[in-house]
């Protein structure tokens, strides 16, 4: 990170929408995907929206711009009682990769799921992932799911 400058995790708000599809669409890319326009406006309004069963979304900022995003959503689990929490999307943007903005995304998301009773926080990632796959084998454990789908 640029000096001294202290970064700043806090919720997305409307105001971000320009510098969160930016954020979205080159994490979106890294996944070799992409999404037409009208998913982008549905998700960042689901984003800001009130429904309890709608993601959550919080962001990094530095320096007044964002450098990082991170989706998350609480949901019931048939083995517990409390509801469990899922983030499904982080990033960082390159220029401040190893900079720990990704572990101040989950940090941020391991908080909000504390703050909901939801004890417990899961995701996934791509095997190829690797440079992220170093944080998360500090902060997570593995599971040894594998994940299957409707083709």
């Amino acid at each position: 990170m640029a000096n001294d400058t202290p970064l700043i995790i806090r919720p997305l708000k409307a105001a971000d929408e320009d510098q969160w599809c930016r954020l979205w669409h080159d994490y979106l890319v890294f996944y070799e995907t992409s999404v037409p326009q009208e998913v982008y406006a549905s998700s960042f309004a689901r984003l800001l929206g009130d429904d309890p069963q709608d993601f959550n979304g919080l962001v990094a900022e530095l320096d007044g711009k964002l450098v990082g995003l991170t989706h998350y959503l609480f949901h019931r689990h048939g083995w517990k009682i409390e509801n469990t929490c899922y983030l499904q999307d982080l990033y960082a943007d390159p220029d401040v990769r190893g900079k720990g903005i990704g572990r101040a995304l989950i940090e941020g998301v391991y908080a909000a799921a504390d703050a909901a009773g939801a004890p417990a926080v899961y995701w996934l990632t791509q095997d190829f992932n690797t440079q992220a796959r170093k944080l998360y084998d500090r902060i997570a454990v593995q599971t040894p799911f594998i994940k299957y789908q409707r083709p």
